[in-house]
């Protein structure tokens, strides 16, 4: 599975890294992901989701039907 988040789509960027003499060499900036389970109460089970700690937070805030409905992800088929 790639580097991305399932609900926000956050993935790694690719970016500059500037020495002290100006040499510029590729880096790749990866997002926080982090594998969690989460109870979905509508489905009565655990799903397991690959999201992003910015992601977490707002599940915790909305919840993760509300969330999952905004996103347009179907935890039934997770």
């Amino acid at each position: 599975m790639s580097r991305k988040c399932q609900f926000t789509g956050a993935k790694p960027n690719v970016a500059n890294h500037v020495s002290h003499s100006n040499i510029k060499t590729k880096k790749r900036q990866l997002p926080n992901l982090q594998k969690r389970r989460f109870w979905w109460v509508e489905g009565d089970r655990f799903v397991t989701l690959k999201l992003t700690t910015r992601a977490m937070r707002t599940i915790d805030k909305v919840g993760l039907q509300a969330f999952a409905d905004a996103s347009g992800v179907d935890l039934a088929k997770l």
